[in-house]
This record gives structure tokens, C-alpha cells and sequence, in this order.
């Protein structure tokens, strides 16, 4: 899915992102979509390859440095297809309507692909935005007093990689090492309470006093004028907590090879590009470039993991 797409929120991704919407079965996507062709009027000429990407941000100016890029490196003129509904851009793919989208990280990916029994791959990585814990009145995860009570978001996705960002503070510790899909009662020893709430809760919940901590999306953080100084831990973004959570570019599995997508994916770390998404997103963008073998290897873990959580 940028923080699915820290967006409710593709945790961790883009800051504007929903929260977890689960993978309904293919279908043609006809609404909720707008097509930003983002080129010049004489773009057709010379033989340009069109390429239609799907995406969830189409008005952000890093994409038009991206399409002129595109143009001009690659001779691909970039069609954005913009969707303001999480659950299409895959299934658009699937249906040949798109021929790539970016917009979401490896587990949106594989609950989708497991839920919708479909093969969407990764073919190049984006970006990883970690995922912060706060508290006002402690200045690190051991500073927390014993039964403390940290709130994490209750949503699916948000929940797993909060609990896994727990675990990784000291916190909490997990069945198993936990998953991409771990909840509450995975877990089997603990320091502090941890309570569920709303992800759009999390930072009130915080301010209030009613906890000494708690995980809070980058977008809610931020309407709720939360410091960055009182983020006193967050995950990894180079890590194997954080791994799922990368964000990518996808392909139809028959196309995961293709020289040009593969091109494509490439050019969003162009050092203009990864500008743009900085200033896009405050700065939290923690740059990943993986080679497309180790995502599709990744996802499959991912997706293992979906299915044994019974996604």
C-alpha cells in the first residue's frame, strides 16, 4: 500500500493515508478515479511508451518531476491514475487497467493477494516511514514506570506493527518473536498495559494523561501538534520489524521482469524525486532500495504469515 499505504492509515506510510481496508475480491474498477496525464501535449510523438501508474497522492509536485523524468530518461510518458479509495488500485491492476501502481507497503500487498487469491508483485521499493511511540513525560521506552498504560491503534495493521515497535522498545514481548499480524494476545510477557484505541484516538489519549505513551501515525501527530522531540522511540526502518512496511511499486506477476517498469521503479530515488517526496511528507521518509528478488521473496513470508494468521 506510504505509511498501505502513515496513512487508516497504510501505518506508516504517507501521512493523508485510511486506515486498513481488507481485499475484497477483483472486480473493474469504474469510480473514485482520476487520471492525471502529466506530460507534455506533444508526448504522443516519437514513439513514447505510455505507462499508466495508479496512485493515491497524484496532486503531490513530485510526481510531475517523476513523469518528466520518465520522459526524458526513458522515453515513457507516465499516466497517474488517482484513486481516493485504498481498496482499487489492486484490483485495477489486476483488470489491466493500470500497468503499475505505488501506494502501498508488502503486508497491505500480501493480505491482499491472500484475501483476493491474486499475484500482484513488488518490483522496486520506495520508502519506509517509521512508525513512532510518544510520551510526555517519559524520555525513553525504560523511563516508563512498570503497568504503565501505552495505547496502540486497534486497526489491524497499525495494531501488528505498533505491538512489534512495543517489543522492539523493551516492552512488551511477543509469541514467537510476533508477525506482521500479531495482536494483543500474542502477547506473552509485558512491562507496561497496552490499550486499544481508535488510531485517530491515540494522540488525544496521550495529551489528555490518560497514558503515558502511545503510538501515533505520523498524521495524527502531526493535526495533534505532537513534537517530534517526543517521539522517545520508533522502529527500525533498515530492521526485519520494519521490513513489511516498505513501500513499493507493483506489477501483474507476468510483468515482475519487465526492463522498463523495473526502470520505472528505479527512478523514484533520483535525488529531485526523493526531494519532492521530503518536502511532501515532512521529512519521515526513510528511503529503501531493495532489489525486486528480495521484495517478491519478502512478500511471500508476508503472505505466509497472512495465512497462518487466518487473513
Amino acid at each position: 500500500m506510504s505509511e498501505l499505504i502513515d496513512e487508516p492509515q497504510l501505518p506508516a506510510r504517507r501521512p493523508r493515508r485510511r486506515p486498513w481496508i481488507a481485499a475484497a475480491a477483483a472486480v473493474v474498477v469504474v469510480a473514485a478515479v482520476v487520471v492525471f496525464v502529466v506530460t507534455r501535449p506533444d508526448d504522443d510523438k516519437g514513439g513514447a511508451q505510455t505507462v499508466r501508474i495508479g496512485v493515491t497522492d497524484a496532486s503531490q509536485p513530485y510526481w510531475k518531476t517523476y513523469a518528466d523524468l520518465a520522459r526524458q530518461r526513458l522515453n515513457v510518458t507516465v499516466t497517474l491514475v488517482n484513486f481516493n479509495d485504498y481498496s482499487q488500485p489492486n484490483p485495477a491492476l489486476k483488470e489491466k487497467q493500470l500497468e503499475l501502481n505505488e501506494f502501498q507497503h508488502i503486508q497491505y500487498l500480501a493480505n491482499y493477494n491472500v484475501t483476493a487469491h491474486d499475484d500482484l508483485q513488488p518490483i522496486g521499493a520506495t520508502a519506509v516511514y517509521p512508525l513512532p511511540l510518544y510520551s510526555l513525560s517519559a524520555t525513553s521506552p525504560a523511563a516508563l514506570p512498570a503497568g504503565a498504560k501505552v495505547a496502540i491503534p486497534n486497526d489491524a495493521i497499525n495494531q501488528a506493527r505498533g505491538l512489534l515497535v512495543l517489543q522492539a522498545a523493551g516492552l512488551v514481548t511477543l509469541k514467537n518473536g510476533g508477525t506482521a499480524f500479531s495482536s494483543t494476545s500474542d502477547i506473552s510477557s509485558k512491562k507496561v498495559d497496552v490499550v486499544t484505541l481508535d488510531a485517530s484516538q491515540t494522540a488525544g489519549a496521550l495529551k489528555s494523561g490518560s497514558v503515558a505513551a502511545a503510538i501515533v501515525n505520523n498524521n495524527y501527530a502531526t493535526s495533534a501538534g505532537l513534537p517530534r522531540s517526543a517521539a522517545i522511540f520508533q522502529d527500525d526502518p533498515a530492521g526485519a520489524s520494519a521490513a513489511p512496511y516498505v513501500n513499493i511499486f507493483v506489477a501483474r506477476a507476468a510483468d515482475k521482469d519487465n526492463p522498463t517498469y523495473r526502470k520505472l521503479a528505479e527512478l523514484y530515488h533520483d535525488p529531485a524525486v526523493e526531494q519532492g517526496v521530503q518536502q511532501s511528507n515532512g521529512g519521515t521518509a526513510v528511503f529503501r532500495q531493495v532489489a525486486p528478488g528480495e521484495l517478491q521473496s519478502l512478500l511471500k513470508t508476508v503472505q505466509d504469515q497472512a495465512t497462518a494468521a487466518g487473513k
